[in-house]
């Protein structure tokens, strides 16, 4: 323990001690039922647990205090308040003046902890009158306040006293994770979502500690986000999607708010341009990008590999520039993914001339570049990241590079897959991935790739098939709760049969969210107030 440390605790005792001399009249403690925080269904596995059997009264009487001197610390007191409100109805102060009706408090500390060695590390004591979130980092208190979320019961109990008491289980949790990058891609590209939509998407990913989320922006079938520069591509390119339906596009004003909703909750966007292939809508919006030596028209089909820009026109050049330059300006996060995959038209020395020359332009924006694993066979250097999805050659030759690796092997983590024969949506190209296919392998020994190489997990979602919210959810989840676990969670604190039964208990969130996930024969759902029957209906 440090000497700042102790010295907040003794604030704290200082604190609950003087709430209690206010009292009008001597409380007694409420007596608590016995409770077990290693049995709470924990989602993903924090890194150690510890119960001690007994349990904080929250109630009317609870208040949240927050370090003073970071405003993230003040802003995390206030959305767990928020959420809490949503979820039992019940109102708990921030930061207020000390009243003699605050009986318990929840504070969220600022600590200098050598042993929180990562920003996102977190302790929680939860003793019977006091919960203390320890953070060196608001981003740390904000995953722990995720955890506190899941210990709180959906419903209370009204036999301990006169007022609603939501027992939360009394211990110490010690948490930190696994990978610093923990994420899913969303195809927006072959069907358009809205901003509400992908504001869903953030809200449940960050529940589960995902923190970023990679927005596939570009394709053959539609360009999806203003470039003042070049506006035809949203005008032309963003008019269309797979089946023929109207498209969209955010405007640059719409993409920052959705940086600005993703950062409140510690998540980064990264913008994905996929480029020399993927690249019609571009090329029809513009056709001397065209390198295909075909006449470009609106594409609303799944084929991929037809297309390409033309590698060796320097005007192709100072249209990526202004692209990449356009959107680094308006992305607070420190990576834009240049795509790079199944361009088959594009010949090899094209392709690799391509790449090297982008790199530049994404590094002189201040950009780290990432590309699907194909990009190392280009000139590149150790800074880029190789997202590999398809090609364990392409891994390794990455690794020689000396670059970090992103994991979303598309037979094990593509989101997009079939469950089975009988998914309602889905592709099945690499696999079918059921629930518990999805969970029971792991990152760290996939392809035989150098622990140090691994930058962390994605999850992609492409969606030729689905062109809603609620299909969204059906191929996300529940198993996107699995990445969550195998890019947090060590991998000893891993186990499917543990899983399941966890999972079986994130029913009454994902109905209270009205998420239409996939209920998986395999998992026996836990049932709660809100029906997902009733709920699928409407």
């Amino acid at each position: 323990m440090t000497k700042n440390f102790l010295t907040r605790c003794l604030f704290l005792l200082a604190l609950a001690m003087a709430v209690i001399a206010c009292q009008k009249e001597e409380k007694k403690r409420i007596p608590m039922p016995t409770t077990d925080l290693s049995k709470v269904s924990l989602m993903p596995k924090p890194l150690k647990t510890v119960p001690t059997h007994s349990a904080f009264a929250l109630d009317q009487f609870t208040a949240i205090y927050t370090a003073k001197g970071d405003t993230g610390f003040e802003q995390v007191g206030k959305f767990l308040s928020k959420k809490l409100k949503s979820k039992i109805d019940l109102e708990i102060p921030v930061n207020q003046a000390t009243s003699n009706t605050v009986e318990r408090i929840i504070y969220i500390n600022q600590s200098d902890s050598v042993k929180l060695g990562t920003p996102e590390a977190y302790q929680l004591y939860i003793n019977q009158d006091s919960i203390i979130l320890n953070a060196n980092t608001a981003e740390g208190a904000f995953r722990g306040i995720q955890t506190l979320r899941q210990l709180v019961p959906e419903t209370s109990n009204d036999t301990l006293a006169e007022q609603s008491i939501w027992p939360v289980p009394t211990g110490k949790i010690t948490d930190s994770p696994n990978f610093a990058y923990r994420g899913s891609m969303l195809d927006v590209a072959r069907h358009f979502f809205s901003v509400e939509d992908v504001k869903k998407y953030i809200d449940l990913l960050s529940y589960y500690k995902i923190n970023v989320l990679h927005l596939h922006l570009s394709d053959d079938q539609g360009w999806r986000i203003e470039i003042k520069s070049w506006p035809k591509l949203t005008e032309v390119g963003g008019s269309t999607e797979v089946g023929g339906e109207a498209g969209g596009f955010y405007t640059q004003e719409d993409y920052k708010e959705i940086v600005r909703y993703a950062a409140e909750r510690y998540m980064t966007i990264i913008p994905e341009i996929d480029m020399p292939g993927h690249t019609n809508a571009a090329s029809v919006s513009y056709p001397f990008l065209n390198g295909n030596g075909k006449m470009p028209k609106l594409y609303e089909g799944t084929h991929v590999g037809f297309s390409t820009f033309d590698t060796r026109k320097d005007t192709v050049y100072a249209f990526v520039d202004d692209v990449v330059r356009e959107i680094s300006a308006i992305t607070s996060g420190p990576y834009f993914h240049i795509g790079g995959d199944e361009s088959h038209v594009t010949k090899k020395k094209d392709y690799i001339y391509f790449v090297n020359k982008v790199e530049k332009i994404v590094q002189k924006y201040g950009k780290r570049m990432i590309g699907w694993d194909e990009v190392a066979i280009a000139d590149i250097d150790s800074t880029s990241i190789s997202h590999w999805w398809s090609s364990e050659k392409n891994a390794k030759k990455a690794v020689e590079k000396g670059m970090q690796i992103i994991i979303s092997p598309a037979k094990k983590a593509y989101l997009d897959m079939s469950y089975d024969s009988l998914s309602k949506h889905g592709l099945h190209w690499a696999a079918y991935i059921p629930v518990d296919t999805a969970y029971v392998w792991s990152p760290e020994e996939y392809g035989e790739i150098p622990l140090e190489h691994i930058l962390g997990v994605e999850a992609p979602l492409w969606s030729e098939t689905i062109s809603n919210i609620d299909e969204l959810e059906y191929l996300a989840f529940p198993r996107v709760i699995g990445y969550s676990e195998l890019s947090w969670s060590i991998p000893k604190n891993r186990d499917w049969e543990d899983y399941k039964i966890r999972l079986a208990d994130q029913a009454p969130f994902l109905d209270r969210m009205n998420v239409k996930y996939y209920p998986s024969p395999l998992i026996d759902w836990k049932k709660s107030k809100f029906s997902y029957e009733k709920i699928d209906k409407d």
